[in-house]
């Protein structure tokens, strides 16, 4: 006998719900900490991963869920805050490498005390560890591998550890 096809609409219209849902609560936390918003906590995450060494602008978007043009202006943004530095690429003179500042770093810090508190209380606070567990496990079975969606877990700690 054939294994009955699931409903696709039965898992995408509660996952979207959910995923709206939990976006909406984050990001109202971080505004009225007076932080950013979520899209610029990736990008700052993912330098800090980078190290010293930084990233350039193409590896940047390779690792973010933005369309290019995205990620130039939030980059644009992130500079003109101070939170970014760009220099430019010994290998192409005409490249450039992004590397986080220290006050960039400090906003992802104060970002991640919020935005982790958050998230427990939109996921965590609603699921027992082995609901939550099996969540991760099933959803994980939707993304391909090497997909920006799974490229990094955060713990807000520095080194190799969200979203």
């Amino acid at each position: 006998m054939s294994k009955p096809t699931p409903d696709p609409f039965a898992v995408w219209l509660p996952l979207a719900r959910a995923h709206k849902a939990i976006l909406t609560h984050v990001e109202a936390a971080l505004k009225s900490a007076g932080l950013p918003g979520l899209d610029r906590y990736d990008i700052l995450w993912e330098l800090e991963q980078a190290g010293p060494d930084g990233l350039r602008p193409f590896e940047l978007q390779d690792r973010l869920l933005l369309p290019q043009y995205g990620v130039s202006r939030l980059v644009d943004r992130l500079a003109r805050a101070g939170h970014l530095a760009r220099s430019a690429c010994d290998a192409d003179g005409r490249g450039q490498v992004l590397v986080l500042t220290p006050e960039g770093a400090r906003v992802r810090a104060a970002m991640w005390a919020v935005y982790s508190e958050a998230m427990q209380q939109a996921i965590g606070d609603h699921l027992a560890k082995g609901e939550a567990r099996r969540l991760a496990d099933l959803l994980s079975k939707l993304t391909r591998p090497g997909d920006a969606s799974t490229a990094h877990q955060d713990t807000g700690q520095a080194g190799p550890s969200t979203s």
